[in-house]
């Protein structure tokens, strides 16, 4: 299965900023394919080293899980980026910057399920 995953929770909130990676690494350990976009504040997880100091309470971080994984993509809405006076070089390398066309050709694909946080 491929999990498409809308994300825009970030810093301010860090156990719902991690929920989505929770979710991903789930079904990434389960042999899934899975497709995150970062929305909004969102984005700041994907600012290189700022994933590492979000500290949920409960579940642990598992952002390094995802990024890491060969079958996780992880898009940065470009728009949302910009718009919080962050560039593209501050990113993760593994992350891609991306926007609504990124999600929906992800969402639309034939094994494609949608999961919003």
């Amino acid at each position: 299965m491929h999990f498409v995953i809308s994300a825009t929770y970030g810093p301010t909130d860090p156990t719902r900023a991690m929920l989505p990676f929770i979710f991903a690494a789930t079904a990434l350990q389960d042999g899934d394919k899975v497709t995150l976009m970062l929305f909004a504040d969102a984005v700041f997880s994907a600012v290189d080293g700022a994933a590492a100091t979000l500290v949920p309470v409960g579940p642990p971080n598992k952002y390094e899980d995802v990024a890491a994984h060969p079958n996780a993509t992880v898009f940065v809405c470009k728009p949302c980026l910009e718009a919080r006076g962050l560039t593209a070089a501050s990113l993760d390398k593994r992350a891609k910057l991306g926007g609504m066309n990124d999600f929906h050709a992800a969402a639309k694909q034939p094994d494609a399920k949608v999961v919003n946080f």
